[in-house]
């Protein structure tokens, strides 16, 4: 479970779950995560949503899911976590499931550059099935355990790339668990506050709609 500190979020976030705690409705999130085959995405997902590694799992077909649950600020809330296949294969299935994302994971193996240099592509194909500026974006770089001097230089290309396709930068071990539980934890709070913020100004708006109505249908007092 992730419980964030109420003072972490948009002020008119925390007073909208003040109000709604205990009566709101379950809330979720979508979260996809890309990336080439063998980088690690099955393992990451595994290791947050059943801590537990396996080295020697199979290649997912196509795609699967997880779901997580949280509770933010009082309010109970999920994570919908789709695993997607790196084989090209099965691209086509795939890209079917991003639609929709809160989230893009786009995910590397720091032991090797050219699974990094792939990321755009993956993010492209990503973005292309969503609304623009609709998604927050992170590069995550896994087996961060096998850190070496090559791991170090991939990682500096890795920040300049994360600032170039605007995303977040993280780097994890689903092996050891390192960082893993950490980023996830960001990962629920960006989602939440993102979607307690639209569901606020759709509210607002229909309220404004209400409002204008009101007034352009009220008889003439004179």
């Amino acid at each position: 479970a992730c419980l964030q500190f109420k003072e972490h979020f948009h002020a008119q976030v925390r007073t909208a779950c003040q109000q709604s705690a205990g009566t709101v409705g379950l809330k979720i999130s979508k979260v996809v995560v890309v990336g080439d085959l063998y980088v690690g995405k099955t393992s990451l997902i595994n290791r947050f949503c059943k801590d537990n590694f396996n080295r020697d799992y199979k290649a997912t077909i196509g795609v699967d899911f997880e779901i997580e649950r949280f509770e933010i600020v009082g309010i109970p809330y999920n994570l919908q976590i789709w695993d997607t296949a790196g084989q090209e294969k099965f691209k086509c299935i795939a890209s079917a499931y991003y639609r929709g994302a809160e989230v893009i994971i786009t995910v590397f193996d720091l032991t090797d550059i050219q699974t990094l240099d792939h990321t755009k592509q993956w993010l492209e194909d990503a973005l292309r099935e969503n609304e623009p500026d609709s998604s927050f974006i992170f590069l995550v770089g896994t087996k961060k355990d096998l850190s070496d001097a090559v791991c170090e230089r991939t990682e500096i290309d890795a920040i300049r790339f994360a600032n170039e396709m605007q995303a977040e930068y993280w780097s994890v071990s689903a092996k050891t668990g390192e960082n893993v539980n950490e980023f996830f934890s960001r990962v629920a709070a960006l989602a939440f506050e993102q979607s307690m913020i639209k569901e606020l100004e759709k509210t607002m708006g229909h309220m404004a709609q209400i409002g204008t109505g009101n007034l352009i249908t009220s008889p003439s007092c004179c």
